[in-house]
């Protein structure tokens, strides 16, 4: 396999006439040109140059392998700046994976942001509901809920986001319409919406605070997601219990009302891949999604 670096040198002494010139285009010493020029010629058996007064001339062969030298030599110039690209987060491709409520009021400023400084880096978005049990098919950067005794397994890092507590939502008809908060166990009674159809981590926060309380909620109808929930809620059908992230947008027919005693809280975390996150677009996603998540705290 032939040396890159003599190469390079060779292909200066082509194009700057002597050894001495070449060498002071690299920098190099003369001596250490003729070295690499002595050591091309042994490794490729060709005689490269000739004798002409006080400079060089490249002799066929010379000139041929000169002409194979800019085609390598400008492929490995891609090749270094495709790496240096990727290195500083230019380009390449940043998988993102997030649930419904987070995506709708956080992942607007983290596509802006990373779009803006990295336009030619390729987004991967995905609406997931759960973290992947085989880490293979994580993304990089996955904003998700954190079940109780979730630990993140080798090769990931957590970092906390938000702890989200949840609300009823209530026509303003509706008699705790005004109250300043509720006790979940004053909820028994009423029709409830369910909203969570993929019963997930945040269903299920919900439920172990409703057994806590001494109860299971009676679901009179059941919604796939919160904001067919609220509406169910507007049309008059119930009230339902959720985060106060997905309150965001919340009709001026309904408010919502404090639950206690006890307060379910989800806690909502970026879930990072150790081999991404020193890349800059990664950085600035977590950044992004720290910023934006202090401003609901």
């Amino acid at each position: 396999m032939l040396d890159t670096q003599r190469l390079r040198v060779f292909r200066s002494v082509v194009a700057s006439g002597t050894v001495a010139a070449a060498a002071d285009n690299l920098g190099y010493t003369p001596s250490a040109v003729s070295q690499h020029i002595t050591a091309l010629a042994r490794e490729t058996g060709l005689n490269l140059f000739e004798r002409v007064g006080r400079g060089l001339r490249p002799t066929a062969a010379g000139l041929a392998l000169a002409d194979q030298a800019d085609g390598v030599l400008a492929r490995l110039g891609e090749a270094e700046a495709a790496v240096a690209d990727l290195r500083a987060g230019r380009t390449g491709t940043v998988s993102v994976g997030y649930f419904a409520s987070a995506g709708a009021a956080w992942l607007p400023h983290v596509v802006s942001r990373l779009t803006r400084e990295f336009p030619h880096v390729r987004l991967d978005l995905s609406l997931l509901e759960w973290i992947p049990d085989d880490p293979a098919q994580r993304p990089d950067v996955q904003v998700a809920v954190a079940r109780p005794g979730w630990a993140p397994r080798a090769g990931f890092t957590t970092h906390h986001l938000l702890d989200d507590p949840y609300v009823a939502v209530v026509p303003r008809t509706h008699r705790l319409a005004g109250a300043a908060e509720v006790e979940l166990a004053d909820l028994a009674g009423e029709q409830w919406v369910d909203n969570d159809a993929a019963r997930g981590a945040c269903r299920e926060v919900l439920l172990e605070a409703c057994t806590a309380a001494g109860f299971a909620p009676t679901f009179h109808v059941e919604a796939a997601d919160y904001p067919t929930a609220i509406a169910f809620v507007a049309a008059g059908i119930g009230l339902t219990v959720l985060p106060v992230l997905g309150t965001r947008g919340l009709p001026p027919e309904l408010c919502t009302v404090r639950v206690v005693r006890p307060t379910p809280v989800r806690t909502i975390m970026a879930v990072v891949r150790d081999a991404a996150a020193h890349t800059p677009p990664v950085i600035a996603a977590l950044e992004t999604l720290e910023g934006v998540s202090a401003t609901c705290a």
